[in-house]
């Protein structure tokens, strides 16, 4: 039924328990699972501007360092259960970015948390996982707190 899934990851509290939903649902013909984590490019320029170019790149640098780890670590879970695994590290406005990768990608199912990092903005915006659901061609799973 369901033999590719996207999971966009912010590794935050609910994207977390996606993580194991997506394990339990194995037994349903899953075989693979594109990973995917988007840093948000929305605010770098003022970022940027307050820091400086050379503190902002650094900081960049650090960012991505610790997200290719703790992206080796979901790889690693979801290997150690038996499925294949596909890294993706992004950086856009992440409902784009979801959306290019189910396409690029030819996914199957997409299961994503309900609500990330950034709760007060998504109080405002609305939440990257609404608009996904709103815009998907595939089945969205979205997994609550």
């Amino acid at each position: 039924m369901f033999d590719k899934i996207l999971y966009p990851t912010d590794f935050s509290e609910v994207a977390i328990k996606a993580l194991d939903y997506i394990k339990r649902i194995k037994a349903s013909g899953v075989e693979e699972v594109i990973v995917l984590h988007v840093i948000d490019e929305r605010g770098s320029d003022a970022v940027q501007r307050f820091l400086g170019e050379r503190e902002f790149n650094a900081l960049q640098h650090n960012k991505q360092e610790e997200t290719k780890k703790m992206l080796k670590v979901v790889e690693k879970e979801l290997t150690e259960s038996g499925l294949k695994v596909k890294l993706l590290f992004k950086t856009g406005m992440p409902v784009q970015e979801i959306l290019k990768v189910e396409e690029e990608e030819n996914v199957s199912a997409i299961v994503i948390g309900s609500h990330g990092w950034s709760n007060l903005q998504e109080i405002f915006l609305g939440s990257v996982s609404e608009k996904v659901i709103r815009r998907s061609k595939q089945p969205v799973l979205v997994v609550k707190r």
